[in-house]
């Protein structure tokens, strides 16, 4: 089984793995840990702070691969099959992409809960995900009262 996990670094993402690392898999299952350096996210770091998209999207990348390598360090102590990626752009296409060209079986995703404007003005990634996969996602979401 082919599990693609993505990460953000939230409280939310930490649930989704939690979720993964406390479930019992099958032989040979692989996990692919992904985290992606939101291009856009650089973009308006950019524009507001006058550093050159280069530098900004390097710290990015850094972070994301100290993240997944946090995170995959985690679940191979569990004896999981883990590698990971850091795609560059949005996380909502990322995710998809991603599950595609790797012919992932399943998505594992955080929710943050988020509804009506805020849900809107926001988007949803796990929405989109779920919406546009090629296979079938998991979102992993803590109940009402504990979110934001």
């Amino acid at each position: 089984m082919k599990v693609l996990l993505a990460i953000d670094g939230s409280r939310y993402s930490a649930d989704a793995v939690e979720a993964m690392a406390t479930r019992p898999w099958p032989a040979n299952t692989t996990i692919h840990v992904l985290c992606v350096a939101e291009l856009d996210q650089t973009l308006s770091v950019t524009r507001r702070e006058g550093k050159t998209q280069g530098i900004e999207l390097e710290t990015l990348t850094k972070a994301a691969r100290e993240l997944t390598d946090l995170v995959v360090n985690s679940l191979g102590t569990k004896g999981l099959s883990v590698t990971s990626v850091i795609p560059i752009g949005d996380p909502r296409e990322a995710i998809v992409n991603e599950a595609k060209s790797w012919g992932a079986d399943l998505i594992i995703i955080s929710a943050y809960g988020h509804s009506g404007v805020k849900r809107w003005q926001l988007g949803s990634v796990a929405e989109s995900v779920v919406k546009h996969a090629p296979c079938s996602v998991e979102v992993v979401r803590k109940a009402s009262e504990e979110m934001e």
